[in-house]
């Protein structure tokens, strides 16, 4: 056989992973009447005038934003660790190296650990919003307004996967702040940043917003943060990012920086995603996500290629879960999805959200590309459970005539499965050998990947495989991947220029 695409009867490992929705609290809401959140849903009003002082938004704002004090209690702890420095040599002499097994427990007394953090006040009754980082594993919440009162708070709920938390004090007529629609933030948009940094003293800075629909920066399950260079530092989580009318667009949240304080770079979340959480933790107890129970990847140039996109946006389903709503509505893997529920879609980020924030039971219109034709298919969308997830996939010459040079593959057959641990619904053919400096290897094709499709084809068996790709009138092969518990799309480009 030659070096190009080889058959073998070995299978490599294919590792499987799911993510499963991760929800705790320290108490539930007394109610399960709606939040009653208002919105203002005005546009910014951008203009090229300046604007003199601030100080008028400031006195609007800052009454809302308070400082969050948190305790973890002292705990007694013992064990059998190393004693002062010289001690252990000493009794090794007498006990031997086994002498920690024969010496009783050390008890230990662990002092009490305080963080300081900021909050939002959303309604007048005492639902405050914060980050869960900020609450997280505190045995007493407190929370400092401005006019020097203070309460001790109730930990309603808290989301790790976007780092949201709701805390609750008994209180009425509070000064609660005013919301805005922050999918109409727009970068360049001046805003302000208040909370506690440093523990000095409330704080207000101001800046612009550099950047929308970040992912990737703290590593959170659900990241859409609004990046801005308004100064953010250590006790300004749970803060607020308000436009230049005084109306919560973000809950400050984390900072980019090598020294630990602000370098300019700064991170909210959007106080519509927010909003969505806050609402399901007090009405349900827990965090309510929609579900369609499909794969996706964004669409790159040369996938925009493959499938023959005008334009680089959108993001192409990759596999769908047998008796998912998303089999139900008729998605199928190929499908580019350009609009969910009247709004475009622009990469598989965004249409993650946009399924997790649509409620349950939902019926929603999406538009989707198929072979070259758009149809529109009515997605009913469930709630996500368990480890159900819509999931994020990333994505040298030789005189042989074929595709695939210094890939080898290997039946996909009942022993493969059980060494393997891989489904049943799992059909193709394993990756065994991948040599590196193949171009194969350059697109992430890698040893235990399934190749399930090749050029839009179904593959069963390595033989067909290899027949598969000894004559083609191209270079660029599009393979459909099963690789970490889902499926992706990958292009191996093979022309001289792919070097």
């Amino acid at each position: 056989m030659s070096n190009r695409l080889a058959a073998l009867l070995l299978s490599g490992a294919v590792v499987l992973a799911g993510t499963a929705v991760a929800f705790t609290q320290k108490g539930k809401a007394d109610t399960k009447a709606a939040l009653n959140i208002p919105v203002d849903e005005r546009p910014i009003v951008r203009d090229s005038g300046g604007r003199s002082s601030f100080a008028p938004i400031v006195k609007k704002v800052t009454p809302a934003v308070v400082k969050v004090s948190t305790t973890t209690k002292a705990q007694n702890t013992s064990f059998n660790g190393p004693g002062p420095s010289g001690m252990d040599d000493m009794l090794r002499r007498f006990f031997g190296d086994d002498f920690q097994n024969r010496m009783p427990k050390r008890n230990f007394n662990m002092p009490r650990q305080h963080g300081i953090g900021s909050g939002v006040i959303i309604t007048k009754d005492g639902y405050i919003l914060t980050n869960n980082h900020v609450v997280d594993g505190a045995d007493e919440v407190k929370v400092s307004l401005q006019d020097g009162r203070e309460f001790i708070a109730k930990v309603i709920g808290r989301d790790p996967k976007s780092d949201v938390a709701v805390i609750k004090v008994d209180a009425k007529d509070l000064p609660a702040i005013q919301m805005a629609d922050s999918d109409k933030v727009e970068v360049g948009d001046v805003v302000l940043a208040v909370g506690n940094p440093f523990d000095i003293g409330q704080t207000v800075t101001t800046g612009i917003v550099s950047a929308t629909g970040r992912q990737g920066a703290v590593g959170l399950d659900y990241e859409d943060f609004i990046q801005t260079d308004a100064a953010i530092n250590p006790g300004n989580s749970g803060g607020a990012l308000v436009d230049a009318d005084g109306r919560l667009i973000g809950i400050n949240t984390a900072i980019l920086s090598r020294s630990g304080g602000n370098n300019g770079i700064g991170f909210a979340i959007p106080a519509n995603l927010a909003k969505d959480v806050m609402t399901s933790l007090v009405r349900d107890g827990k965090v309510t996500r929609g579900y369609a129970g499909m794969w996706i990847q964004d669409v790159t140039s040369d996938l925009a290629d493959q499938f023959k996109l005008k334009e680089h946006h959108g993001a192409i389903v990759t596999d769908v879960a047998p008796k998912s709503p998303a089999e139900k509505a008729g998605f199928k893997n190929g499908d580019v999805v350009l609009e969910f529920n009247g709004k475009d879609v622009t990469d598989s980020r965004h249409l993650k959200l946009a399924v997790a924030r649509t409620q349950p039971d939902q019926t929603v219109p999406v538009k989707i590309l198929r072979d070259g034709d758009t149809k529109t298919l009515n997605l009913r969308v469930k709630e996500l459970a368990s480890e159900e997830v819509a999931k994020n996939n990333k994505s040298s010459d030789s005189e042989d005539n074929g595709t695939l040079n210094g890939v080898t593959v290997g039946e996909l057959d009942q022993q493969a499965r059980r060494q393997y641990n891989l489904p049943g619904h799992v059909n193709g053919v394993v990756v065994t050998e991948v040599a590196p400096d193949s171009a194969a290897a350059e697109a992430g094709l890698k040893p235990g990947d399934v190749i399930q499709e090749i050029n839009r084809k179904p593959v069963k068996t390595a033989e067909e495989a290899v027949k598969m790709t000894e004559k083609t009138d191209t270079k660029k092969t599009l393979l459909r991947v099963w690789s970490g518990g889902g499926s992706r799309y990958v292009v191996v480009n093979e022309t001289e220029k792919a070097g």
